[in-house]
């Protein structure tokens, strides 16, 4: 859990965090945030991270922020986007990675570990800006 202190030096060391407000009642709905995901000579390839309210799932929030970062990524001279940790049970990500042209590497099996304890494949993705 971030506190304001830690929650406020988290994302100042982000290359961008976007936040999808709702029109109506300036509610947030969505962020996401991005970032180098390496440095030096892999210092071209970004990565994200993604959030939407839960009670808004399926109202497309996660395509729009997804766009929005991947098109943010470009104009910030990324040259890849890699997505490390795609869990596999995430079938809305996954879906949504495929519709917007993400290549699947593969899969990591158990690579990623629940909040319960419990391991979960992941499938690492990647598209080029």
């Amino acid at each position: 859990m971030l506190t304001e202190e830690t929650g406020k030096a988290f994302f100042e060391e982000q290359s961008f965090t976007g936040i999808a407000y709702d029109d109506e009642t300036g509610e947030v709905v969505g962020m996401y945030i991005l970032h180098p995901n390496n440095v030096g000579r892999c210092g071209h390839i970004c990565n994200a991270s993604y959030a939407v309210r839960r009670d808004l799932r399926g109202n497309r929030i996660g395509e729009t922020l997804v766009t929005h970062c991947l098109k943010t990524a470009k104009e910030m001279g990324f040259k890849i986007m890699q997505f490390n940790a795609v869990v596999r049970s995430n079938t809305y990500a996954l879906r949504l990675y495929k519709k917007l042209g993400f290549v699947q590497l593969g899969v990591i099996p158990e690579g990623f570990r629940m909040k319960d304890g419990h391991y979960e494949d992941i499938v690492p993705h990647y598209c080029v800006l």
